[in-house]
């Protein structure tokens, strides 16, 4: 069982490591990588400042029982990115609409990088949460027009107590901002 993430780990990843560990049972393995990916950022967007802590994320995977943690580099995932070359993966149609058309790169960088993951990994089932809707139907039709191996489970989105969608961006929003 794979759960992608790009860190900064909260309850609501730790909701589909669960979810991953319910598919796999006992005797599978539940995987969890770490790994903000730029190539799904924008050069206006909050690369540089997205939160990380990795030490947190270990310790968060280890008591929840993940069996094994993946934190690449960009060097390991993008090899000919810093030259100029790379290849990329695009899915055509769904990625077009709703957050697709407010950043057009956004989802071949999803796709792209998950792509990866999944050649890497090798997992038979993966887990994202619906918190990222369409992100998941990217991934969904992904898999089935390139004939990934794997099932691709959507798990619940998890909220905090005001009912706010936990993610890890939720770290910028001050008190006056959260409400909103």
């Amino acid at each position: 069982g794979f759960v992608p993430t790009m860190g900064y780990l909260h309850e609501g990843h730790l909701s589909l490591v669960r979810l991953a560990r319910k598919r796999v049972g006992r005797r599978g393995v539940v995987v969890v990588s770490v790994y903000v990916n730029p190539t799904q950022f924008a050069p206006q967007e909050d690369l540089a400042r997205y939160p990380r802590d990795l030490a947190r994320d270990l310790q968060l995977c280890e008591t929840a029982g993940v069996d094994v943690v993946f934190a690449p580099g960009d060097r390991e995932m993008y090899p000919g990115w810093q030259s100029g070359r790379g290849s990329w993966v695009e899915e055509q149609q769904l990625s077009q609409r709703m957050e697709g058309a407010a950043r057009p790169t956004h989802f071949r960088g999803v796709a792209t990088v998950v792509a990866k993951l999944f050649h890497l990994v090798q997992p038979d089932v993966a887990i994202f949460g619906a918190k990222d809707y369409q992100q998941a139907a990217v991934v969904r039709r992904m898999v089935e027009d390139l004939r990934f191996p794997l099932r691709v489970v959507v798990g619940p989105t998890r909220r905090e107590p005001d009912g706010l969608a936990m993610s890890s961006r939720n770290a910028y929003l001050s008190a006056e901002e959260r409400p909103q």
